[in-house]
């Protein structure tokens, strides 16, 4: 018989692992790593022959593990407009060695972490896989997610000095030093999940501790199949 237990330690780890997962997959797929250094059309397109002349606002193009935001440049009648999308086609295509071993890492946390999340739902009436805890066994999944995500953000730096990021930061960008450009949002969002998954990791102990403790084994022998505790 399934029992649903539900607590406040054991929702909120749930809700953490799910927010973990979401921010690290939407910091993978986005192209604000990295922040160029600010360009107009005058300086770095040519204008069209119906275009009204005149300085036209900069901007700062960003760019991703795999995929980058240009502007365009508009013609006669259309606005400018942002244009994202990945500058590689395939794998052996993205910018640098680095940045290719920083997507297997991140793909490989990310998919663990998912998966996880996707269990974590499940929590509430199964606790227990082959007489190991689920809380513990993910717990450990997330330990273990938290090192693959460490490791491509110790290796995305040093794809800094590769001709892409080049053209978008300056000659002074190199490895580990971003020259022009500046870190974008979804950078700073991988290592705040990073932080969070370790959090996560630890706070599975407590979960598991919650959803097994006497006052739901009394409930548990008082024949209550929903058990909601504090």
């Amino acid at each position: 018989m399934c029992h649903v237990i539900v607590t406040c330690r054991s929702m909120l780890w749930t809700l953490l692992s799910i927010v973990v997962a979401f921010a690290e997959l939407i910091a993978f797929m986005s192209a604000d790593w990295l922040i160029g250094k600010a360009k107009t059309r005058g300086s770095a397109e040519p204008a069209e022959p119906n275009e009204p002349s005149g300085p036209s606002e900069p901007y700062h193009p960003t760019l991703g593990i795999y995929n980058r935001c240009i502007r365009n440049p508009g013609v006669l009648h259309v606005p400018q407009e942002t244009l994202c999308g990945p500058y590689a086609e395939n794998f052996s295509e993205i910018a640098s060695g680095f940045w290719q071993a920083t997507a297997i890492f991140l793909a490989f946390g990310i998919f663990i972490l998912c998966i996880v999340a996707l269990v974590s739902v499940f929590t509430m009436c199964v606790q227990s896989i082959m007489k190991k805890s689920i809380f513990n066994v993910c717990g450990l999944l997330q330990g273990i997610a938290g090192l693959f995500l460490i490791l491509g953000l110790i290796l995305y730096p040093a794809g800094w000095g590769c001709q892409k990021a080049i053209a978008y930061c300056g000659h002074y960008a190199s490895a580990y030093k971003p020259g022009d450009c500046s870190l974008g949002w979804a950078f700073y969002t991988a290592i705040g999940g990073t932080v969070l998954t370790f959090i996560c990791a630890i706070f599975s102990a407590q979960a598991e501790i919650a959803t097994s403790s006497d006052k739901v084994q009394e409930e548990i022998e008082e024949g209550k199949n929903l058990i909601c505790l504090l």
